[in-house]
């Protein structure tokens, strides 16, 4: 078992900082006799490095004394949970009936020119990660974007780069 340990520190090594480490395990410890905090953990750490690679979840696995095959079965089937980096900002693009007839596939296409990257993934960076949307519920101010939680109506291809631009 210590051997085991070992081998997963070496891992989580490789993909992640040892201040990132030091987080995970300082949650972990901190959850560590709470009765169903699988969930609450996974979250927190998610929003601590930005995603739950597979060495992090074995980490989880043996910190909270469960089966790995329980938490990879829990970080896959919610869908807000990622196994992969994801960037500081979430830029989603709404392509729903209203913004997309209104211009939402063009705003589209100009994210994937300036971030040269496709829906689902991130910039090398990790500045930017991009999804589409089928609706943001603001049809009437149709195309939509949304920047983690800041709402663009109305956005023009034109006007992408200096929205983006005010993303650190």
């Amino acid at each position: 078992m210590l051997a085991k340990i070992s081998e997963e520190k070496q891992q989580v090594a490789q993909e992640l900082s040892p201040e990132d480490v030091s987080l995970v395990d300082a949650i972990i410890a901190r959850h560590k006799s709470d009765p169903g905090s699988l969930i609450p953990v996974l979250e927190e750490i998610q929003e601590t490095i930005g995603y739950l690679p597979k060495t992090i979840q074995r980490r989880v696995a043996l910190g909270l004394n469960i089966p790995f095959s329980e938490v990879y079965g829990v970080v896959t089937f919610y869908s807000f949970f990622t196994m992969i980096p994801r960037g500081r900002h979430t830029v989603r693009c709404c392509l729903g009936t209203a913004c997309y007839v209104r211009g939402g596939k063009k705003v589209l296409d100009k994210l994937r020119q300036i971030l040269k990257i496709n829906p689902g993934e991130t910039t090398p960076d990790r500045r930017f990660s991009m999804e589409t949307v089928r609706c943001l519920g603001a049809c009437g101010l149709a195309p939509t974007m949304v920047i983690d939680e800041d709402n663009f109506p109305m956005v023009k291809p034109s006007g992408v780069e200096e929205i983006l631009e005010s993303y650190e």
